[in-house]
């Protein structure tokens, strides 16, 4: 895990600049920095690195690594490079390094532009090819790793983090303020409906995507997809979609517990991170140590399961308590600050404290069970979209009464309450950006974009979790994790993303994804044995939240001034009905997301502007 940066153009950077853009990244890659200069005639490529040593602590390792006509700068992992290694072994290929990064480039080197199709990892590089005077990016399937980019006519500039990108090129970026009215009134799920981010001129990679630039035409990126995810339902059984998960989820928790130096795990009390320690405790024989979240509010109070999980694998565990009395407001203009844009979610800046306290007891690595949602069934709105698939399902009777006996005690949501939700209106998504005319109510200017998705297959179901996946939730989740782990240093490793794991979970037949009551049955089932059946069997769902009442004091005085004090938002926003809204005495919780959001973008404009 590392940061990266360059620039392919007709410019010569200045010496200051690339040293600014390296101290940008120190937090990145605290261990080691370099940065190489590639002239072509009249371009040049520049190259930097700032890294974090995970895998080969030894200098040899430090990057931009160089062999022959390549040069490289790489962020992230390959998990399978001791496998890739011995392959290309045998195909003539020798080593001087016992690094992944060494292995991307002789895997380049094998089997060119393709070699992105073999790699199991999260990723983000830049490869230089002397030979052929091209440039190649590349990003890893489900973005874990961000990849900026800003194109002008003579070159393009491209970085880990906005902030490199901003020191590289010596200039500043103009706040786009669609996106910061599209995350207020739309909410975190709106973020990625479109390639635009928080600043005009930047721009993210494409995932899964690999993009070449030419030396002798380096204003243009040509990009193309390397993999693209699909929906591949096979004829199984109940037994092999179970079999087939254990075994590729235990193998996937092995490759991402390669490593150097020393790891952790956030552990929840949900059955998605709670069987990645039991995995690691119960199948490759580690005393994990675990962090996690407790939140007093009972709606996210975890802690009877977090514990079941603890004494159940044997291992430490630190546990972290929210308090509205902590100076959470400075805390939050820190990480806006870092992140180079408005924190997305609650959850993000709750997860920034188990940063924090991971890289103070010295590690280096965090696992977390992002994604598993998104593969086997997680949300509660799945149960409706299941009994839209499962309609004309000869067994939809039992369906039907198998949610109402278990799940629909545990159901908030009034339209999630309803079972034939899909039936009439197999399009309804206005839950999606709930009460966001009411949000759009408290502006000064117009802003209206209705709710979008991508269509990803037929199924209604599958192409929801695949929409959540890669564009409403995980995508958000995982520029969160990023950032929050990077401010301290940290690499963030999440298992249930992977390739082959995907691939299985999107052939399972959809009617076994929920059985007896169950969403993630199969995930469920598969970890029977290894997972304590407290955590394993429980129905209700309260995911990794918290309340915004145990961030802020909205009766505190200072909280509130805090709210309402002079500020560019306010070019935005009607003051006057935002104070009517602080003077609630109950918020829905849609309300606090928006509270949260307004807050986010209030500092993230103080700060920009």
């Amino acid at each position: 895990m590392c940061g990266i940066a360059g620039y392919i153009g007709k410019e010569k950077l200045d010496e200051a600049c690339i040293n600014a853009a390296l101290q940008t990244m120190e937090k990145r890659g605290p261990d080691a920095n370099g940065h190489s200069t590639h002239v072509f005639g009249d371009s040049q490529v520049n190259l930097l690195h700032s890294r974090l040593s995970i895998i080969d602590l030894d200098p040899r390792s430090n990057q931009p690594f160089h062999f022959e006509h390549i040069h490289l700068a790489f962020n992230g992992e390959i998990y399978n490079y001791v496998e890739l290694k011995e392959e290309l072994i045998t195909l003539g290929h020798a080593f001087q390094t016992d690094s992944d990064t060494e292995v991307l480039v002789k895997a380049y080197l094998e089997w060119g532009d393709r070699c992105t199709e073999r790699f199991e990892g999260m990723w983000a590089f830049a490869l230089l090819d002397d030979k052929l005077g091209r440039l190649m990016l590349s990003r890893d399937r489900f973005a874990e790793k961000p990849f900026y980019l800003h194109e002008t006519n003579d070159g393009v500039y491209f970085a880990s983090e906005v902030k490199a990108l901003k020191a590289l090129g010596n200039r500043p970026f103009e706040v786009n303020s669609d996106h910061i009215l599209r995350y207020i009134v739309n909410g975190h799920k709106s973020l990625y409906k479109t390639n635009e981010t928080f600043f005009h001129g930047v721009r993210e990679l494409p995932l899964s995507h690999n993009g070449f630039v030419s030396v002798n035409n380096p204003g243009e990126v040509k990009e193309s997809p390397y993999w693209i995810p699909k929906l591949n339902e096979q004829k199984m059984s109940m037994e092999e979609a179970i079999e087939g998960t254990r075994e590729r989820l235990i193998n996937s928790v092995k490759l991402r517990m390669r490593s150097d130096v020393p790891l952790a795990f956030c552990l929840s009390g949900g059955v998605d991170s709670a069987s990645l320690v039991s995995i690691a405790a119960k199948e490759f024989n580690v005393t994990a140590h675990t962090f996690s979240i407790i939140d007093n509010d009972h709606r996210y109070d975890e802690y009877e399961n977090i514990q079941a999980t603890i004494e159940d694998t044997g291992c430490e565990s630190t546990k972290v308590i929210l308090d509205p009395n902590e100076d959470n407001i400075s805390r939050l203009e820190s990480l806006v600050q870092y992140h180079d844009a408005p924190v997305a979610t609650i959850s993000y800046f709750v997860h920034s404290f188990l940063s924090e306290q991971i890289a103070k007891n010295g590690f280096k690595i965090s696992i977390s069970g992002t994604a598993a949602d998104e593969l086997f069934t997680g949300y509660y709105d799945h149960f409706v979209l299941h009994m839209y698939e499962m309609r004309n399902h000869p067994e939809f009777a039992r369906f039907k009464a198998e949610w109402e006996k278990y799940p629909l005690q545990f159901v908030r949501h009034p339209d999630f309450r309803k079972f034939d939700l899909y039936f009439d209106n197999p399009d309804k998504r206005d839950h999606i950006y709930l009460n966001n005319e009411l949000f759009r109510s408290q502006l000064n200017k117009d802003f209206h974009e209705p709710f979008s998705e991508t269509k990803y297959c037929d199924r209604l179901l599958r192409n929801r979790m695949m929409n959540e996946l890669f564009n409403e939730v995980v995508r958000v989740i995982l520029h969160e994790d990023d950032l929050n782990s990077m401010k301290y240093s940290l690499e963030n490793r999440s298992p249930f993303l992977d390739k082959g794991l995907f691939e299985w979970a999107y052939s399972i037949p959809s009617e076994l994804l929920i059985n007896e009551g169950y969403n993630k049955y199969i995930l469920r089932s598969s970890m029977k044995g290894i997972l304590n059946d407290q955590v394993r069997l429980s129905r209700e769902k309260k995911g990794f939240n918290a309340s915004i009442n145990s961030i802020f004091d909205f009766k505190n005085p200072e909280h509130r001034a805090y709210f309402l004090d002079d500020s560019a938002i306010y070019q935005y926003f009607d003051r006057s009905k935002m104070e009517e809204m602080l003077n609630k005495e109950e918020y829905p919780n849609s309300y606090k997301k928006f509270l949260f959001n307004f807050i986010n973008a209030k500092i993230f404009l103080e700060q920009h502007n």
